[in-house]
């Protein structure tokens, strides 16, 4: 015993194995895709034949809970570093098949040369030559079969091949059949230890320091319990985020016969003909939102414990807690994963002006937004027809004070308990006033809109309005923002870019300004060319007057003003050069951040 926080022991990889076969160590069933490439397993079978050392594996022990009639049940142990290693393993040895990034199933062979005169050469991942070459043996899982006998094979591998050195061909394969007795060390985490703590030894052991995230701890958790449907769930999760991602891998998880004949796979089938990107969830999102929605808790880690079973007045771990958590997490997950809500939550953001997914800055904002449409579904408060109108003005709030970017969990948490207490409508009330006053919308948005960042939450803000607003691009009467954010446009510089460094201005810090961004036609892009703005506006005042359209489709001055006005640039910018930049861009920042707010007041 190292401490009191974790024992280390170590374990053959024919133990590990067997461990994991036998149940007490648990892989989850539908893991993280393996992500390894095939050489990585071919090198690590290479090390354990030359007794290199492969590194720890972590588990972290499930705690031992007091069941109905009194029995204490043993927990189990929760692989949570290391998978990769194992299934490499798992594959190469046990001759399992393994899921690659599209959820198919295959096989890796390692192929190995016993005879092999570079010893860096001995194993190769299989393919056709090693199945032609009769020095290689294919697939080295045979030799680590039950009913494998070392003898009758190497008689047959020196039939094969004449002059081999027989004692050394036989001494060759025993040392390659002894990876199975090669040393794995096994870190196994006590199971009172907290998610910070887990995460803080996960990131000082692990070299990367890649760090461990609650709703991974969250999905090991719900595979390690076959006997509440744990397991299942994890599959519904698993399956529905890729779906969200892919629909055709639908055909795929169909072929998943277990999974085919649950409840789940009809509910979510709905997935294999939406293409829709504007919400496309990872586990963890989906995780976050079946929590808040059926806990009304926003943090993660507090999951984690009450699917152990945990009792936070007592620190006893009982199995009702247990029960009790997974059939509220079901629940959480079947509201999430309904058609009807779903569908209508992305119609919700999208009608508000976020048609495309390059104006989304936040998963997190989403993720909240999608609890609060589920809730005031629920809500005998809220008219039914008042939903969306709520949760398109929460989300746009939210996004634009980035209420879910810093400390999200302490934000989500602090948001629920003061819904469930004050009810929506009062919090959302006091929630204005605090956050969107007239000192926000007249100083603090418009300093957000000095950025040079298009993905900027303000800025993606502004285009979400203009899409509202239904406006037009610049110059182009009846060409929409809409359409040229989600199908072929791209924000081009009212002052060119060129015309700026020409005159002095070539800093990226203040010809990149978002406030001297907007969506433009290609043609009329190209026909602005380096201009200033006086000169390209004056062939558009001169137009106006003549009607020979050379520049956009504008033939009217009042066009022309309402024009500039839906993409909020000062009507004085017909006459502005270089000099006037600097007052042109606070303009427009006012400009902007006030058609922000008729957006916002609108919704």
């Amino acid at each position: 015993m190292v401490g009191e926080k974790f024992t280390l022991m170590q374990y053959s990889v024919s133990a590990v194995l067997g461990l994991i076969e036998a149940g007490q160590f648990v892989i989850p069933e539908i893991q993280r895709p393996f992500v390894w490439k095939r050489s990585q397993v071919r090198d690590l079978i290479d090390s354990l034949y030359n007794g290199y050392p492969t590194g720890y594996i972590i588990t972290w022990k499930n705690p031992d809970v007091r069941t109905k009639d009194g029995v204490m049940a043993n927990g189990k142990h929760v692989l949570i570093d290391g998978q990769q290693r194992i299934t490499a393993l798992m594959a190469a040895i046990s001759g399992l098949e393994v899921l690659d990034e599209d959820f198919n199933k295959g096989r890796i062979r390692i192929a190995f040369n016993p005879v092999a005169e570079d010893p860096t050469k001995r194993f190769a991942v299989q393919d056709a030559s090693h199945l032609k070459d009769k020095r290689w043996i294919p697939d080295i899982s045979e030799l680590f079969k039950p009913d494998f006998r070392q003898l009758q094979f190497v008689n047959e591998y020196a039939r094969c091949n004449e002059g081999v050195d027989m004692d050394e061909l036989y001494e060759t394969i025993l040392r390659l059949k002894g990876i199975a007795n090669r040393q794995i060390g096994v870190i196994d985490l006590d199971h009172s230890l907290d998610i910070d703590e887990v995460t803080e030894i996960f990131i000082r052991i692990n070299s990367k320091g890649t760090p461990l995230s609650q709703s991974d701890f969250v999905m090991s958790k719900m595979a390690s319990d076959t006997e509440h449907g744990g397991n299942l769930l994890r599959k519904v999760v698993d399956y529905f985020c890729h779906l969200a991602v892919k629909p055709d891998f639908y055909p795929q998880m169909i072929k998943d016969k277990d999974f085919a004949d649950t409840e789940f796979a009809t509910k979510i089938g709905w997935l294999a003909k939406d293409y829709e990107d504007i919400y496309d969830p990872d586990y963890g999102d989906m995780l976050r939102v079946a929590f808040m929605y059926s806990f009304n808790r926003g943090r993660l880690s507090e999951l984690v414990s009450l699917l152990s079973g945990r009792d936070f007045l007592t620190r006893e771990y009982k199995d009702e807690i247990v029960e009790d958590s997974y059939e509220k997490l079901k629940g959480g997950i079947q509201k999430f994963i309904n058609e009807y809500s779903f569908q209508q939550f992305v119609l919700a953001i999208k009608g508000a002006g976020f048609k495309s997914s390059k104006l989304l800055n936040s998963q997190m904002t989403l993720d909240f937004a999608y609890t609060l449409y589920l809730k005031l579904q629920d809500d005998p408060n809220i008219h039914k027809g008042q939903v969306k109108r709520l949760v398109q003005k929460w989300f746009v709030l939210s996004t634009l004070t980035g209420r879910y970017v810093a400390s999200p969990e302490s934000a989500m948490s602090r948001d629920i308990r003061n819904i469930e207490e004050k009810g929506f409508l009062q919090f959302m009330q006091e929630a204005e006033a605090s956050e969107l006053s007239d000192t926000f919308w007249e100083i603090t948005l418009p300093q957000n809109l000095e950025t040079t960042s298009v993905n900027s939450p303000a800025f993606n803000t502004f285009l979400a309005a203009q899409d509202y607003m239904k406006s037009s691009s610049m110059l182009m009467k009846g060409t929409m923002i809409s359409d040229l954010i989600t199908i072929s446009g791209d924000v081009h510089h009212i002052f060119p870019k060129a015309y700026l460094k020409k005159n002095g201005v070539d800093s990226k810090g203040r010809y990149n300004q978002v406030a001297n961004y907007t969506y433009l036609d290609t043609q009329v892009n190209k026909a602005i060319r380096d201009d200033a703005p006086c000169k390209y506006f004056g062939v558009i005042l001169e137009q106006c007057r003549t009607k020979d359209v050379q520049i956009g489709n504008i033939s009217e001055e009042k066009e022309l003003l309402a024009n500039l006005s839906e993409n909020a640039i000062p009507e004085t910018v017909v006459h502005m050069t270089v000099d006037d930049y600097d007052g042109f861009l606070v303009e427009r920042r006012k400009r902007m951040a006030a058609m922000i707010e008729n957006y916002y007041k609108s919704l």
